[in-house]
Parts: C-alpha cells; structure tokens; sequence
C-alpha cells in the first residue's frame, strides 16, 4: 500500500473528533465511535480510497472515472476512489468530511463545525411545579 497514501489519509481522518484507525478485512480502516468512514484498500491490485457520501453525491461522483461504486455497500452511498486520481488531498478531506458527517454522531460533527451544536445543548423548559389546590367550580362531581 502506498505510504504516503495512507499517511495522508491518516492525516485527514484521525484528525477528527473520536476518530480510530483499524484493520478490518486485513485494510486500514477509519472509524468514529465504532462505525467505519473511511478506509484504505488494495482491490486488485488497485490501491482504493473508500467514502460514504449522500446518494446522489456518489452516483454524481461515479461519472468520473477515478470513481466506482464500492463492493457490496455501494448501493447506500459507498464509493470508492482510485489513489492514483488524487489530484489534490483537499477533494479527499472534502470527501472524507462528507462521510465523517453521514456517519459520525451530531454533537461530534458540530465539534468539527466549530461547536455550534455542541454549544447549543437542549434542556428541558423549566417548569413550575403543578399547584396542589384545586379551583373547585360550584358543579359537584358525580
């Protein structure tokens, strides 16, 4: 596997919120809180950048070339990309983000956003306590 490759890619992803890097199916693989979003591989000979983007960004994303459709996922937004159409590292952090986002928890993707969300924590509306009086109305109760 191309270690510089790998290297970039371990760059670009671990530097997100609670990000790991793990072998699975003998390939480097990027998660977030146990659940992969990014990974490495070698398919043939081929060395593969793998992503989970929204559906209509992959299937917009396979008309290029570099592009296909990733083995058994690929019908919910998987892709992978050959490592030799990196022309830039910013086109894969923006790839990787995209799928950062689709997987990783809310309050993380805010993190990465900057904390907006994380900030922005929702508490319940304080509420009185219920009055233990009862208004009586001159009816009586049957």
């Amino acid at each position: 596997m191309g270690s510089s490759t790998l290297t970039e890619m371990r760059r670009i992803c671990l530097a997100l919120p609670e990000s790991t890097e793990t072998t699975t199916w003998g390939q480097p693989h990027f998660r977030v809180r146990g659940k992969i979003f990014a990974g490495c591989g070698d398919h043939g000979g081929t060395l593969t950048l793998g992503f989970k983007l929204e559906r209509e960004h992959a299937d917009a994303a396979i008309r290029d070339p570099r592009f296909a459709r990733a083995p058994y996922v690929g019908q919910h937004g998987w892709i992978s990309m050959d490592a030799k159409g990196v022309r830039d590292w910013g086109e894969v952090r923006a790839l990787v983000l995209e799928s950062y986002r689709l997987i990783a928890p809310k309050t993380l993707w805010a993190a990465v956003q900057g904390g907006k969300a994380a900030a922005k924590k929702k508490f319940p509306a304080r509420r009185s306590a219920p009055s233990r009086t009862r208004k009586r109305s001159g009816a009586t109760r049957r």
